[in-house]
C-alpha cells in the first residue's frame, strides 16, 4: 500500500474544483501508475459521483496547458464519435473543471492538479492472463484509434517531443558511448554490436513516415495493458492515461502494446532461458485490434506494425543502456548492474522477436484485408 498523502492538503486542493456532493479526503493513492500521484476520493453522498484527483508530473509534462488542451480535444472527439454509436458500452473520462475556469488547478508549491469522474464498477489489468482479454485489449486500442483516424492530429501538441523518436534514442546513446561517463563502454560491447547492426532496420519507421508512405495520426503512445479499463464482464469500456496522446505512427502503439503481452518474463529478468513469446497471445491481441484498426489502416500501415513489434523493445534497450552507460541518472534501480539486466532481456526479446518473424506475421497477414506475403 502506497503512503498517504495528508488529509487537510487533499481537501484544500479539491475545494479549487467544481464538484458535486461531498468526499472523504483520506489520501490514499490510487492505482499502479510511476509518473503522476493518483488519490481517489469516495463521494459521502452516494447518488454523486466518486472523483480521481492527480497531481500531474510537471517535471515529465513540462508544458501542463499543451497536455490539457490535447486531453480536453481527444476526449470531446471520442465523446461525439461515441454518442453515434450503436450499443455501444464505451464510456469517455470526464474532466472536472477548477473554480478559476481552467481544467486544471495549480497550488502554491507550483503543484499542478486535475480531476476526473471515477468510472464506478470499473477494473483492469496489469498482466495479461488469458487470451480472452488479449483479444478484448486489441480491440479496445484498435477502436481508440479507429474513433480518432479521422480527427486532424497536427490539432494536439507533443507532451514528450522525440519519444519514440529512434533517431534521437540512438544519438543519446552514441553520445553516452562517447562519453563514457561511468566508465561502462568497455563492459558492453556485445550490446553496442547488437544495437548497431541494427540501426537500417530500426529507423525503417521514421523513414518510411518521412517519405510519407505512413500518415501522422493520434497515438495513446503508452499502451499498457493496465490503462484499459474493463467492466465486470471483462468488457473493454474506455481508454485512460492520456498524457501522451499526441501525434505519431500507429506502429508504436501497436509495437508497445506488444513487447509489454508477448514476453513470458519480467522486463527485467536475469535469467535470459525465462524469456519466451507467448505467440497465442499474440495472436489475440491482434486478431482483436485489426477487427477494428483495419477499417481504416493503409497498407503500409499494417506492414509496418511488425517493424514497431521490433523496433519498441529494441528502443527500450536502447534507453536502458545509454542511462546505464551515464550512470543510472534517469531510471530508477535496485541494484548496480539493473539497466544492464534490463538492456539484455530487451535484446534477447527482439532476438526471439526476430526468430519468430516469419510466424508473426503469417497472423498478421491472416487477420488483416491485405496480403502482407
Amino acid at each position: 500500500m502506497k503512503a498517504k498523502a495528508r488529509a487537510a492538503d487533499i481537501k484544500k486542493i479539491v475545494e479549487n474544483f467544481l464538484i458535486s456532493g461531498e468526499v472523504e479526503t483520506s489520501g490514499l493513492n490510487y492505482g499502479s501508475g510511476h509518473i503522476n500521484d493518483t488519490y481517489c476520493l469516495n463521494n459521502k453522498q452516494p447518488l454523486e459521483p466518486d472523483y480521481l484527483l492527480q497531481r500531474i508530473n510537471h517535471h515529465v509534462f513540462k508544458d501542463v496547458l499543451a497536455l490539457t488542451d490535447n486531453i480536453y480535444l481527444v476526449l470531446n472527439y471520442l465523446k461525439n464519435k461515441i454518442q453515434h454509436l450503436p450499443h455501444s458500452d464505451l464510456q469517455v473520462l470526464e474532466l472536472i473543471p477548477a473554480k478559476n475556469k481552467m481544467l486544471y488547478h495549480k497550488d502554491e508549491d507550483g503543484n499542478y492538479w486535475r480531476m476526473y469522474v471515477f468510472i464506478k464498477g470499473s477494473k483492469s489489468f496489469d498482466i495479461v492472463e488469458t487470451e480472452q482479454q488479449a483479444e478484448e485489449g486489441g480491440r479496445a486500442f484498435g477502436q481508440f484509434q479507429a474513433l480518432l483516424s479521422d480527427m486532424n492530429a497536427s490539432l494536439l501538441s507533443e507532451t514528450i517531443v522525440d519519444f519514440h523518436n529512434i533517431l534521437f534514442r540512438l544519438d543519446n546513446f552514441t553520445k553516452a558511448l562517447k562519453e563514457n561517463k561511468a566508465g561502462r563502454a568497455a563492459t558492453v560491447q556485445h550490446e553496442v554490436d547488437f544495437i548497431l547492426a541494427r540501426v537500417a532496420q530500426m529507423r525503417r519507421i521514421y523513414d518510411m513516415g518521412q517519405q510519407g508512405l505512413l500518415p501522422k495520426r493520434i497515438t495513446h503512445n503508452d499502451t499498457k495493458f493496465n490503462n484499459i479499463l474493463f467492466n465486470q464482464d471483462d468488457k473493454a469500456i474506455c481508454i485512460i492515461d492520456l498524457d501522451t496522446v499526441m501525434p505519431g505512427y500507429i506502429a508504436y502503439d501497436f509495437g508497445d502494446a506488444i513487447r509489454t503481452i508477448i514476453n513470458t518474463a519480467a522486463e527485467d529478468e536475469a535469467d535470459l532461458s525465462k524469456i519466451k513469446l507467448n505467440v497465442p497471445l499474440f495472436e489475440a491481441y491482434t486478431k482483436g485490434y485489426l477487427a477494428e484498426a483495419g477499417k481504416f489502416l493503409t497498407v503500409e500501415e499494417v506492414k509496418s506494425l511488425l517493424l514497431g513489434v521490433f523496433l519498441l523493445p529494441y528502443m527500450q534497450a536502447v534507453r536502458f543502456l545509454t542511462d546505464y552507460l551515464e550512470g543510472d541518472h534517469y531510471f530508477k534501480i535496485a541494484y548496480p548492474e539493473h539497466n544492464l539486466v534490463r538492456t539484455k532481456a530487451q535484446l534477447h526479446l527482439l532476438k526471439q522477436l526476430e526468430e519468430h518473424e516469419a510466424q508473426l506475421l503469417e497472423i498478421i497477414s491472416t487477420y488483416s484485408i491485405y496480403q502482407l506475403k
